[in-house]
């Protein structure tokens, strides 16, 4: 069950931010996290900042950081945080919203709290994961931790949420493969189809930088075409390196699109790859 409790101006935008950071959804068994390697694509400390742009209008920017890692009796796991926020005179668009999440090292989520500004409060959504008793419990609220609904979801897999899939994406960019997973996204269970193997290798422009950046691409379709104007089509260029940095991802609407560009960037020892 889905409690409809943001409203339709700030889903329509958070629909669009997630699937530009979100890329891949693979298939995976409860019992195949174990034997994963830890992934390279969590560093303590990384700051990644995108501007969000339709045609030429500068809507709002994308800030994405991994803070720390936590300790649980449950889980060991990066706590990522990703704050999304309106340029201040963009007609139409006022929006102004935090994702936070727990994400272990085989790039799974275990917590999710979003937070989406309405007026002067925060309406919020709160996922944890269970996967031991294969099931997701929501907490969501009009009214910053005051909690009005509560659901269960069946989780007979590893899921993502909002903001790991914006890891996970990176994880598997050199993977090859064609995938999909189910995933919660704004209360509800999505499946995503993204293609890997055609492995696209070319040289970006990046406004933030005096070269061509290495990039690889990828392509793929969300499910629920047609909502908000959504086409439901995407596609990604990320880093041609061990970091796998998003650096350019497009969303297709039916009267065009609206693209996410890397503008800023703190990651020890990183720089865009320089490109042909």
């Amino acid at each position: 069950m889905v409690f409809p409790l943001l409203p339709r101006r700030v889903l329509a935008i958070r629909w669009v931010v997630l699937l530009l950071l979100a890329a891949t959804f693979p298939q995976f068994s409860l019992a195949q996290t174990s034997s994963n390697p830890s992934s390279v694509v969590l560093v303590e400390g990384e700051e990644l900042v995108y501007n969000v742009r339709y045609s030429f209008i500068d809507l709002g920017q994308v800030k994405i950081r991994t803070l720390k890692r936590v300790e649980t009796a449950e889980y060991s796991a990066h706590h990522s945080i990703a704050n999304i926020s309106s340029y201040k005179g963009i007609p139409f668009v006022d929006l102004s919203a935090t994702y936070e999440s727990d994400i272990d090292s085989a790039v799974y989520s275990h917590a999710f709290v979003g937070k989406d500004k309405e007026g002067r409060v925060w309406n919020f959504a709160r996922y944890k994961f269970e996967y031991d008793r294969q099931r997701v419990l929501i907490d969501m609220g009009r009214r910053d931790t005051l909690i009005e609904r509560r659901d269960t979801m069946v989780a007979e897999r590893h899921l993502q949420d909002g903001l790991s899939l914006f890891f996970y994406a990176r994880d598997q960019l050199f993977s090859g493969k064609r995938m999909n997973i189910p995933c919660v996204v704004a209360e509800k269970r999505v499946n995503t189809y993204i293609d890997f193997s055609r492995h696209e290798r070319k040289s970006v422009d990046l406004d933030a930088v005096d070269y061509p950046v290495d990039v690889v691409g990828f392509d793929g379709t969300a499910e629920f075409v047609g909502i908000y104007g959504l086409t439901g089509d995407f596609e990604g260029w990320f880093s041609n390196d061990e970091a796998r940095i998003p650096i350019v991802a497009k969303m297709k609407v039916i009267i065009g699109s609206v693209t996410l560009e890397l503008v800023s960037w703190n990651r020890p020892g990183w720089k865009p790859p320089r490109g042909q």
